[in-house]
């Protein structure tokens, strides 16, 4: 084979590969957690909270959504600010592209600007668009902090081991899982399914994050 044009097949590969692995998933985290899956002790250490809120907080889990973690927070005497602090360290990650305008104001320092844009580019498929369209108006470092807060659905069909992983209390049992009932077709197989491992609230706390063709 030509050498020019085996590297040329060579560098189309890793191209696809790197563009697989950013596909889709979870943004990384910078150091705020899934207020659904994080431990007693790191919810105790984030701002706002107090045994009391937390032993709460941990009785209602999982959240569907940050407006229902937030409605949850103002129940509890939480104003609104002193939520937002809690949402610096933990958060319920928002569908980038499902989110509605008010869970995307829940990210803390979106605000309209960004209400705007997240939505403007849907579909989301890859974090690279994602770098490439938020960038337009906002430096590197706070792309990266705002992906933080917010996943692109992953497709169970074809998603890596590490794009799988990025979900919140995934880990290695889900990913076995999630692998073996290949090829996915319906929600309904999933609830079926990864039922037979989890009770139905972290069934559908996991659907939240995947995609089905």
């Amino acid at each position: 084979m030509n050498r020019r044009i085996r590297h040329g097949i060579i560098a189309a590969a890793l191209f696809v590969a790197g563009a697989s692995a950013a596909s889709a998933q979870v943004g990384k985290s910078l150091g705020v957690v899934d207020a659904n899956t994080a431990t007693e002790q790191v919810l105790l250490a984030a701002p706002g909270m107090t045994p009391a809120v937390v032993k709460a907080l941990l009785a209602a889990r999982p959240f569907g959504s940050i407006v229902e973690l937030n409605t949850f927070l103002l129940g509890q005497k939480l104003t609104p600010e002193q939520a937002s602090q809690f949402y610096s360290k933990a958060f319920v990650h928002i569908n980038l592209n499902t989110a509605s305008r008010e869970e995307i104001l829940l990210v803390p320092g979106a605000g309209p600007r960004m209400a705007r844009e997240f939505a403007e580019y849907r579909p989301w498929k890859t974090w690279t668009q994602f770098e490439k369209e938020i960038g337009k108006y906002v430096d590197a470092n706070e792309v990266a902090r705002l992906a933080q807060y917010a996943f692109i659905p992953v497709n169970l069909n074809t998603a890596s081991d590490a794009d799988i992983l990025t979900i919140p209390g995934a880990g290695q049992r889900m990913l076995r899982e999630f692998k073996e009932y290949r090829p996915w077709t319906t929600l309904a197989q999933f609830d079926k399914e990864i039922g037979k491992y989890v009770d139905a609230k972290e069934v559908k706390r996991l659907a939240r994050y995947v995609a089905i063709p």
